[in-house]
This record gives C-alpha cells, sequence and structure tokens, in this order.
C-alpha cells in the first residue's frame, strides 16, 4: 500500500476565471455559464455588486435556475430585504430545504439584530417546516435546540 500523496495547490491547477469570462462573452445569456461565473466571482471575493448582476442575468435568462435564485439572494447586503429574497427563493422552490435553512437562519439574525418579534415567527416557522421533513438524527437535534432557544427569546 502506497502512502498518500501531499495535495499541492500550485500542481496542476488553473483559475478557470479566463475562461468563464469568455464562456460569458460568448453566451451572454446562457444561464449556466453566468451562474458559474457569478459563483466563481463570489468564492474568490468579487463583490456582491458583480456577482448579483450576474445572478440577475442568469434568472432573466433561465428563471428556474435554482442556483441563480441562491446568488441573487446571498448578494443582498440589508438583512431584512435578503429575508424577503429567501422568502421569495422559498416559495419559487417549496423543495429546496438549502433556501429554507438560509430563510430560517437569516430571519434568526435579523430578529436578534433588531429585536423583530415577526422574523422569530418566521425562523421559527421556518425550522419547523424543515423539522417536518428532517430523517437524520444530528439534523432534527440541531433544529429542535434553535426552535427552543428562539422561542425562549425575549426582547
Amino acid at each position: 500500500m502506497t502512502e498518500p500523496q501531499a495535495f499541492n495547490a500550485s500542481e496542476g491547477l488553473t483559475d478557470p476565471l479566463a475562461a468563464l469570462e469568455r464562456a460569458v462573452a460568448e453566451r451572454p445569456d446562457d444561464a449556466k455559464a453566468l451562474v458559474a461565473l457569478a459563483n466563481h466571482y463570489w468564492l474568490v471575493g468579487a463583490g456582491p455588486e458583480a456577482v448579483g448582476d450576474l445572478a440577475s442575468r442568469a434568472i432573466a435568462s433561465d428563471a428556474d435556475n435554482r442556483a441563480a435564485w441562491h446568488l441573487w439572494a446571498l448578494t443582498e447586503s440589508n438583512p431584512r430585504e435578503r429575508v424577503s429574497r429567501w422568502q421569495q427563493v422559498s416559495a419559487r422552490f417549496p423543495l429546496d430545504e438549502l433556501a429554507k435553512a438560509n430563510l430560517a437562519d437569516n430571519a434568526a439574525s435579523l430578529a436578534g439584530a433588531e429585536h423583530d418579534y415577526q422574523a422569530v415567527d418566521l425562523a421559527i416557522e421556518t425550522y419547523e417546516d424543515l423539522l417536518a421533513t428532517a430523517v437524520h438524527p444530528d439534523q432534527r437535534t440541531a433544529l429542535e435546540k434553535a426552535i427552543k432557544t428562539l422561542r425562549g427569546w425575549k426582547f
């Protein structure tokens, strides 16, 4: 048996940025290309404006592209507006548990920052919705703990 080789990030890896930008330039209405570039920009810290613009263009090209909607919601800097965006994503894709988790987490964060009981209620309701379909014990435990904690909040 051979020893596993250490990973060296400088070996064999190239930055895909140029290829992604070229793909978008060649196919400006290709939602998948737009999302790929937006995701890369997000990961390298290019800023929410550039990512949000690409995500919005991808949504305009393909309104069913969930990744575009996720990136669009992530790029909103105002916490209340970000909650609103996650509500839109969750309504558009009702089985999207990641969108629901983001909605609940952002609502809980908003509730804590602004002492907003409506946001607390939204977070609890959304966590309960996730709990109703959770099958993994660790996931259920985390959701139950979040719900119990939020129910105890007093401002």
